[in-house]
């Protein structure tokens, strides 16, 4: 493997400690919440989407990161979201109301979609286009690692604390990591210096609304998916987190393949395969009644998550060095402009028909099939 350039071993070490607590800090929530907003908050299926559009506001604000990123350096805004994220966990458990959920839902959002949308700048500028597919693949890993560990203690602790206590001693750890992270400096002074203005360029488009077709589905995934195991299959908070334990491990190993993968046959191949399948898999959410069959889907699902790396690394392949980061802003502002009102209108069609927000995603997923067919990267920059 060819050695990345600018400093790779201090970002990447930086990028790995922060990626350990952001892991740690929205896998607990994940797992929890849902059972959280049930059992202890009493909330419905709309309000629930409700709560899932008010998580996606934070990504909707990203572009503000250009604007941030005039006061502080990237990383110390990595670092600094990373405490937020655990902030975030801490009042979760403090709040069990409707009204309590949304604020600490939008606390932990802010951090973990400004946390988000640093690292994939970060990735993109520290290493080049042979091995950034490589970096987010192995980080992709190391984050399902995290929920394995996470999982197993929320498996352990839920037989014995209650949610607030679980959700206190996981921010406080997510905190520490992120207090850790501020005092490091791992940058290299001879990246090309990044604009620091909003960038929009037709150049892009098929990176825009391959992004925002993106956000879509995967708020389908996030909003419901679970929700449907805990509200239609009545699943406890330990079947979740058995769940989640079986789902990480298998994209431990699966994440670097895709980032391999990605390098050898490109970003066409590996986006085709992502949503040709999740057509499947949205109709099976839809119309399955297995709970075995569901909680397989939901692995599949997941896998396929991975695969959305592309985007970005396609992206990559395309752009000017200097759009990288304000490009990454403005991408999770795009990525969430569906995603802001899809779980709400998910939650309000669910009331009628809990298939229908699947089918919606199976529809979305065949655009994007034939949308990823446009992919051209420039010549020079394809792998052997």
């Amino acid at each position: 493997m060819t050695k990345p350039h600018y400093g790779q071993p201090a970002m990447l070490r930086f990028l790995v400690l922060m990626t350990i607590a952001s892991g740690m800090g929205l896998q607990t929530w994940m797992i929890l919440f849902n059972n959280f907003a049930v059992d202890v908050a009493g909330l419905n299926g709309q309000q629930i989407g409700v709560i899932g559009s008010v998580r996606e506001i934070p990504g909707l604000l990203a572009l503000l990161v250009v604007y941030v990123l005039l006061l502080m350096r990237e990383h110390r805004l990595a670092a600094l979201s990373i405490i937020v994220v655990g902030l975030g966990s801490i009042v979760t458990g403090f709040m069990p109301s409707y009204a309590g959920l949304i604020l600490s839902t939008l606390i932990i959002s802010f951090g973990f979609h400004y946390y988000e949308t640093t690292n994939q700048s970060l990735t993109l500028q520290y290493f080049d286009i042979h091995i950034s597919p490589l970096v987010f693949g192995r980080l992709k890993s190391l984050t399902s690692a995290v929920n394995i560990v996470v999982g197993l203690l929320v498996f352990i602790l839920g037989t014995f604390l209650d949610y607030k206590i679980i959700f206190i001693l996981i921010g406080v750890a997510v905190i520490a990591i992120g207090g850790w992270g501020l005092l490091q400096n791992p940058t290299c002074s001879e990246l090309v210096p990044q604009h620091q203005h909003m960038v929009l360029r037709r150049k892009y488009s098929l990176f825009y609304f391959l992004t925002c077709m993106a956000g879509a589905r995967r708020q389908i995934f996030i909003a419901f998916s679970v929700f449907l195991l805990v509200k239609e299959f009545e699943c406890s908070v330990t079947t979740v987190a058995a769940l989640f334990i079986v789902n990480n491990l298998i994209n431990y190993f699966v994440s670097p393949l895709i980032g391999k993968a990605i390098v050898r046959y490109g970003e066409r191949w590996v986006l085709s395969v992502e949503y040709g399948s999740l057509v499947a898999v949205f109709l099976g959410y839809a119309w399955a009644d297995s709970l075995v069959v569901v909680m397989g889907l939901y692995v599949v699902d997941h896998i396929l998550f991975g695969f959305a790396m592309g985007i970005r690394t396609y992206f990559q392949k395309v752009a000017d060095p200097q759009d990288v980061a304000p490009s990454m802003a403005v991408a999770f502002t795009i990525n969430h402009i569906a995603a802001v009102v899809m779980p709400v209108i998910g939650g309000a069609l669910w009331m009628i028909d809990y298939s229908i927000p699947f089918i919606a995603g199976a529809v979305m997923s065949g655009i994007s099939f034939l949308a990823v067919q446009l992919i051209r990267v420039p010549q020079t920059t394809r792998t052997l």
